[in-house]
């Protein structure tokens, strides 16, 4: 009997042993790793803007491409040929009216077209030309500004479709929270919130872009019109000088 006890103890030993190995594991697999939360960036950003992020995609794209063409066009339409004018003038003078207009046309600029269109009213009086010369201003500070009430509406627009996503964000944020009754938690608010401000953000860049845009094209512009003014007093002097 007494063998019997001693041959069963290093049993007992070793199953002790192995339920705190089992214990130890339990308790190493219970411990719960802090998850690590998910980096933003602008795509993640876009995409859980939802439907809004779609017109205010399209207004970004059509104010990037207005800036850029128009910016070309004012540029091509600055450009200065300091010669330009003493040649006219040399030609009036002489009388070679032709060969001052062909100029005007080779040279392709609104202020060259101003000029061409007053040589083709020599003749008339001083303020017949000039009416006519203010004409073809008018015309072509209307074509240089083609454009510009688009990104005018962008820079006004986009931010109250931000704001317009983010209402409808929040609206939906809390009524996820809602129908998840006791459930809910803070998670569920916050994720929506910081969600629906994504469209708020978005429409904020894209109408500081489009109104910055807008500015400095309109300034280019006010730099063309300058020029045009400077060349039609030129002309109109020009005509009131004698010939040598």
């Amino acid at each position: 009997m007494l063998n019997i006890i001693l041959s069963t103890l290093p049993q007992v030993s070793v199953d002790s042993t192995l339920v705190d190995t089992l214990v130890t594991t339990t308790q190493a697999l219970n411990t719960t790793t802090p998850e690590v939360p998910e980096e933003l960036n602008l795509w993640s950003l876009m995409l859980k803007g939802g439907f809004f992020m779609i017109p205010l995609l399209l207004l970004s794209i059509l104010s990037i491409y207005i800036f850029v063409e128009r910016l070309l066009v004012i540029q091509r339409a600055g450009r200065e040929d300091n010669t330009f004018m003493e040649r006219i003038k040399d030609y009036i003078h002489e009388g070679e009216i032709e060969t001052a207009l062909k100029l005007c046309k080779k040279t392709d600029t609104p202020a060259a077209r101003l000029i061409a269109k007053g040589i083709s009213r020599l003749g008339r009086p001083m303020n017949d030309v000039l009416v006519a010369i203010e004409n073809v201003g008018n015309i072509e500070i209307a074509r240089l500004e083609k454009g510009f009430p688009w990104l005018a509406t962008t820079a006004a627009g986009a931010p109250m479709i931000g704001f317009l996503g983010t209402v409808t964000g929040m609206v939906n944020a809390f009524y996820n929270m809602a129908s998840a009754g006791n459930n809910a938690d803070i998670t569920t608010l916050s994720s929506g919130i910081y969600e629906a401000l994504v469209t708020t953000i978005a429409g904020l860049v894209v109408g500081v872009i489009a109104l910055f845009a807008y500015n400095y094209l309109v300034a280019r512009v006010d730099g063309v019109v300058n020029q045009l003014e400077t060349k039609t007093m030129e002309f109109m002097d020009l005509l009131n000088e004698p010939a040598e």
